[in-house]
């Protein structure tokens, strides 16, 4: 099985390509370039390091959000792009999920924690059986407090992780009463190579979409969109809940977290 994983989603862009479960090549970058900018390069030369050519992909894997609304649109479309031009199929991988595969094997509780701004972070918590991710609280957009709380109630050891852990860290040595740590520089953030683990896992059951079909998962509405309902009137509220006016996005979504 050979799969190529995107990962665009948050500060940092990763590339990765998974051959018969081997990681034959990977590449992430976080700096102040854009991922428009560094994407395809990276996935050139991944895929020219990694001896895997395009068309022997038997699917191509993204993370399909929460994350940078930017981030998510520029993978979706790349990975759509690059897996219509072969005939083969797209994986949508929850972003939550693959920050958390980076932990593979911790004894503990896992808990991911995305800079979402608007004082609220993208999360979940997890827990490994063996070496499968098991989903304990699926990935969400919460207020730090929420997710905090439900640690807490659960009364385990916790690793964090994730670019949250920088904005959050004087928060969670408050607030957090469990024995906790927070993950190494070189597993704190996305990493395409985490997505391509968990996407080998979905094709073996199937759970793929066509190219056409995949759409990002945002959580939440953007800027614009919270902008633009606020600038519709009573009347065309009533109108739309009678639907007679269609709802429509107000122009491009303004970045909510961490963009590039």
């Amino acid at each position: 099985m050979n799969i190529l994983a995107i990962d665009s989603s948050g500060l940092s862009a990763s590339v990765a390509v998974l051959s018969d479960e081997v990681i034959k090549a990977e590449f992430s970058v976080c700096n102040k370039l854009t991922h428009s900018e560094t994407l395809m390069p990276m996935i050139d030369a991944v895929i020219s390091s990694s001896g895997v050519a395009l068309n022997e992909m038997d699917a191509v894997a993204v993370a399909e959000g929460p994350g940078s609304f930017t981030g998510l649109r520029i993978g979706a479309a790349t990975a759509k792009g690059l897996a219509e031009a072969v005939h083969k199929p797209v994986i949508g991988i929850p972003t939550v999920d693959g920050l958390a595969q980076n932990m593979a094997c911790h004894d503990g509780l896992i808990v991911p924690l995305m800079d979402a701004r608007r004082n609220e972070t993208y999360t979940g918590i997890y827990t490994f059986e063996g070496d499968r991710l098991k989903v304990l609280r699926e990935q969400c957009a919460v207020p730090l407090e929420d997710i905090l709380e439900d640690v807490n109630r659960r009364n385990t050891a916790t690793v964090f992780l994730g670019d949250g852990i920088k904005v959050y860290k004087e928060q969670i040595e408050e607030k957090c009463v469990v024995p906790h740590l927070y993950a190494p520089a070189s597993l704190r953030l996305q990493r395409a190579s985490s997505v391509a683990v968990l996407a080998a896992q979905y094709f073996m059951n199937r759970r793929m979409t066509d190219p056409a079909a995949f759409a990002p998962v945002y959580l939440r509405v953007s800027q614009a969109e919270r902008q633009g309902a606020a600038a519709v009137t009573p009347e065309e509220k009533r109108a739309m809940a009678a639907g007679h006016v269609p709802v429509q996005a107000a122009g491009d979504p303004t970045e909510d977290s961490n963009e590039k």
